[in-house]
């Protein structure tokens, strides 16, 4: 027959709209076009699918060879379309059968060779084919990714005379079989190594809890980076519908190999101070995740916080409040995930020593201002815990290990129990309260609600703040055990307002 028609998917953002692709032959001059929106790697695939036809001894046909990549409106980019194109033709010019109805979606690379190569993107791919309830055809290296989706037919194959063999049912690929893949051991750094910093270990264990953010603030080499780098070993384990999101994230990006026992930690991110805005949120002329996308369902760590440009700082608003990032350009149009936990570090002024009783700070108010004003305030609002983190003293740091230091799984165990509290309760974690949730879990007695009010008119808090400080009490409770905020929880969480103080004098 002169036309046939297969399934594949294309990738805008972290979804996978469906592709039909549709191969016409006519007799007529010998011609080969791809319409549809095409970007160049799928220009090129013209070459590669020729090639791979011939190696694998087919004929490539004469007269004219049409290809539309519908619908016309959607960008098609990178090499996987190869495959189904390839197929296609086949099918086109009667060399394989191409019955139109039924068809498995396709999605490969092809070598010159005829090998299939992975394509990025598979895990949302693998997603949207088990919705519609159609198999899937894939290269070998994809086969794990995909096998994360439960209901879904997966058929790996080598080289596309396997797929042709498959599909002319004289050699029926073997369906893959899922094995649960075996974590790894993730060796986390242990709370019980960080010497000191009480305040800090129970901000820390009060971040994890409630998925609050927290601002580090104390001079260089206090800890700052350590009791950060410790925040993912007490966080609660990932759910399986969070661990999937944050896998298509990884996936579509193309940074990084898969790797089935690692897709159940949480993301820790940690970009450096010179990363430029579209590294940071994502975008390009082809939309890409950026840094915070890909700690989606974890963490985002910025060290040196005043020392990143003040624009780029200031895109990580609206993901803060909305988790999710909309990246707009000429062209396209993107959507990503961003439901990330920040966590920043920053010395108290530009020599880092301001307060520091071991070392002499030669900061004048005037550059401690201007130092502190690189962060906006807008953007502090939206932090909710701001925790000092001051020199520790020599004897204690060179003194054996004391008794009784609580490890990393001892405060996990404490944060798992009251994050259970919190989703029983809402549904989510403390940090995601809306306003009228807030109202309704949150209640204040009548002393609790005069010290609020003192709090108000002494720190000058924004509504944001308030609400902020509203929710890190009530993880404080659940931390307790409490089911009513009492005065001293919503006391600790007004004190971790730090820099809602009046600033530092000389």
């Amino acid at each position: 027959m002169s036309l046939c028609i297969l399934n594949s998917r294309a990738r805008e953002g972290i979804g996978a709209p469906a592709v039909t692709v549709e191969v016409h032959l006519a007799d007529d001059m010998t011609a080969l076009s791809i319409v549809g929106l095409p970007e160049p790697a799928v220009k090129e695939s013209k070459d590669r699918v020729r090639g791979a036809l011939l190696s694998s001894h087919f004929q490539f046909p004469s007269g004219r060879v049409t290809i539309n990549l519908a619908p016309a409106d959607l960008p098609k980019e990178g090499g996987r379309f190869d495959l189904p194109i390839a197929l296609g033709v086949l099918g086109a010019s009667g060399q394989i059968k191409c019955d139109l109805l039924d068809r498995p979606e396709l999605h490969g690379e092809l070598a010159l060779s005829g090998s299939l190569r992975p394509v990025t993107g598979i895990l949302p791919a693998a997603l949207a084919a088990r919705n519609a309830g159609r198999a899937i055809i894939l290269p070998r290296e994809n086969a794990d990714e995909a096998a994360l989706v439960s209901g879904l037919t997966i058929y790996p194959a080598d080289h596309l005379l396997q797929v042709c063999e498959h599909l002319n049912g004289t050699a029926l690929l073997p369906p893959f079989e899922r094995s649960s893949p075996v974590p790894s051991a993730v060796d986390y750094p242990d709370l019980a190594e960080v010497r000191g910093q009480e305040q800090a270990k129970r901000a820390l264990e009060i971040a994890a809890a409630g998925a609050h953010s927290l601002l580090l603030l104390g001079p260089p080499g206090t800890g700052k980076s350590m009791l950060a780098n410790r925040l993912p070993g007490i966080l609660p384990t990932m759910t399986e519908g969070e661990a999937l999101e944050a896998a298509a994230v990884r996936s579509v990006s193309g940074r990084e190999p898969f790797d089935p026992r690692t897709w159940r930690r949480r993301p820790f991110r940690s970009p450096h101070h010179t990363t430029s805005g579209v590294a940071l949120v994502g975008g390009g002329s082809n939309p890409r995740p950026g840094e915070i996308s890909l700690a989606h369902q974890g963490i985002l760590f910025l060290d040196e916080f005043p020392e990143f440009d003040r624009r780029v700082l200031e895109a990580l608003r609206e993901p803060l409040e909305s988790g999710h990032i909309h990246i707009s350009r000429a062209a396209r149009q993107a959507e990503f995930p961003a439901r990330f936990q920040l966590v920043a570090a920053m010395n108290p002024c530009p020599c880092g020593y301001l307060g520091d009783a071991g070392a002499r700070c030669g900061c004048t108010a005037e550059q401690v201002a201007r130092y502190r004003a690189r962060i906006s305030g807008p953007l502090l609002d939206r932090i909710d815990l701001h925790v000092e983190v001051p020199r520790v003293n020599i004897d204690h740091l060179s003194a054996p290990t004391p008794g009784g230091v609580e490890t990393t799984a001892q405060v996990r165990t404490r944060v798992e129990r009251a994050r259970e509290r919190q989703l029983d309760r809402a549904g989510k974690p403390n940090q995601l309260l809306t306003p009228s949730e807030i109202d309704r879990t949150c209640p204040l007695g009548e002393a609790a609600r005069r010290l609020m009010s003192q709090a108000l008119q002494q720190l000058g808090l924004s509504a944001r703040a308030y609400h902020r400080v509203l929710k890190v009490a009530r993880t404080i409770a659940d931390l307790a055990g409490d089911s009513q905020i009492e005065t001293v929880y919503l006391s600790e969480a007004i004190g971790y307002r730090k820099l809602d103080r009046a600033g530092p004098t000389r």
